[in-house]
């Protein structure tokens, strides 16, 4: 880690009373925490962009299981991209439904593209894919 650095903000007040507001519905201790989370925040999704960079993330599915093959053809996408996916949760919802969790890491075209595999898939109902960092390049 770095040596810590003081620096100077000028800011509106009116943009820094709504910025104090979020702080304490955050419960950031201190401005610069709440700064520090902004920037790494910012830092992360500009990893996202760069599709050979590894990342890491989370895949949540809700299916019908009784939809005709549906299972099957998860499965054998999955199975197709085992070098991404680093562990999967299933969880009854009901007598019909389903859901999945995967935890993805790999580079940013791999994942984005399994994600939409799955996704877009017959009889999926809802596909999200929510992206973090593997933290290497943070502080």
């Amino acid at each position: 880690m770095g040596q810590t650095i003081r620096f100077g903000v000028s800011l509106d007040s009116d943009l820094l009373e709504k910025f104090d507001h979020l702080c304490e519905e955050r419960c950031y201790q201190t401005r610069s925490e709440a700064i520090r989370d902004l920037i790494r925040n910012t830092l992360v999704e500009e990893e996202w962009k760069d599709d050979s960079r590894e990342i890491a993330g989370t895949l949540t599915l809700v299916y019908d299981h009784h939809k005709s093959d549906l299972s099957q053809k998860l499965v054998e996408i999955q199975h197709d991209h085992h070098d991404v996916i680093i562990t999967s949760m299933h969880v009854h919802l009901d007598h019909h439904n389903c859901l999945e969790v995967l935890v993805l890491k790999g580079d940013g075209n791999e994942v984005r593209t399994l994600a939409q595999k799955l996704t877009s898939t017959k009889g999926v109902k809802h596909g999200k894919l929510s992206l973090a960092t593997t933290g290497q390049d943070l502080v």
